[in-house]
């Protein structure tokens, strides 16, 4: 049975990430100065840590090759400041979401004020990205409160997701190949992606092969490498559950049925790719 922390994960999800790929976010950044979707991405992603070199958000972010993170920062904070990136992203993902949820707006007000609880109240011990979030001020207008709590969830989830990676020995970059071999994701989303070529992709099967769990073909998980696969996923939704632990267990049950028609809607405009590094089936959000 799927666990109430990944339920949310499903539908929360597609609320924050329209801040990636609705065109409103991705036109502010460029107003703001930043030059090329990557930058923009960048910056707008870490800025809660304020204007940090290369080294810490390769660190943070974990799975993107420092080659990529380097072509855009430290030269984006020449273009524009740090608040100016997360003020760009925050604007523009709400006024999509305005777009997509506007005849939605009493379930909004509602979903906002619980997500918000669990947002708020999550741990921050040894989650940097979402501590440096939670330190920013949030805002009482429900749209823009339920980006912010959207995000707020989804980077705590991250950060407990990456220590999980960390401790089960799985690298930054092969966490993209093992998850592609597990779910059969195509090896060209992440070359589009996060940089991820043939030969790059192929020296990364090897490495997982060596350690047992990959097949020899290198087309699927070994059994090991499921069973390594089952239990990331698994620690993943049981950190990620700390989050919620500031509701009862009927308005986790409300949050849930009030979130999915926000997520359909926002999925419905076809603006979030099918398959992307988020891992998230946007077919899967009635279960």
């Amino acid at each position: 049975m799927e666990s109430n922390a990944r339920r949310l994960w499903k539908l929360l999800e597609p609320i924050h990430a329209v801040g990636y790929f609705s065109p409103e976010p991705i036109a502010l950044l460029k107003e703001a100065g930043y030059r090329g979707y990557w930058m923009g991405y960048f910056a707008a992603r870490s800025a809660p840590l304020g204007a940090v070199p290369a080294e810490v958000v390769h660190a943070v972010f974990y799975n993107f090759a420092f080659s990529h993170v380097s072509r855009a920062l430290p030269d984006a904070w020449t273009y524009a400041p740090p608040e100016a990136a997360h003020e760009a992203r925050r604007t523009g993902a709400v006024a999509a979401l305005r777009r997509h949820l506007g005849p939605l707006a009493d379930d909004v007000t509602r979903a906002a004020s619980l997500a918000s609880r669990a947002a708020l109240g999550a741990p921050s011990e040894g989650r940097a990205l979402y501590a440096a979030l939670r330190s920013l001020p949030v805002s009482d207008d429900p749209l823009t409160l339920l980006w912010d709590s959207a995000t707020l969830l989804r980077e705590h989830r991250g950060d407990g997701h990456v220590a999980t990676l960390l401790a089960a020995g799985i690298g930054g970059r092969e966490s993209h190949v093992f998850h592609a071999l597990a779910n059969g994701t195509s090896p060209s989303v992440y070359a589009t992606s996060r940089n991820i070529h043939e030969t790059e992709w192929d020296t990364l099967v090897s490495g997982l092969q060596s350690r047992g769990l990959v097949t020899d073909d290198g087309q699927s998980l070994t059994d090991a490498g499921r069973e390594t696969k089952a239990g990331i996923e698994s620690t993943t939704d049981a950190l990620a559950a700390t989050a919620y632990a500031t509701l009862e267990p009927a308005e986790i049950d409300e949050l849930i049925a009030l979130l999915r028609p926000l997520a359909k809607a926002v999925v419905a405009s076809g603006e979030i790719p099918g398959q992307s590094p988020m891992g998230l089936n946007l077919d899967d959000l009635d279960r």
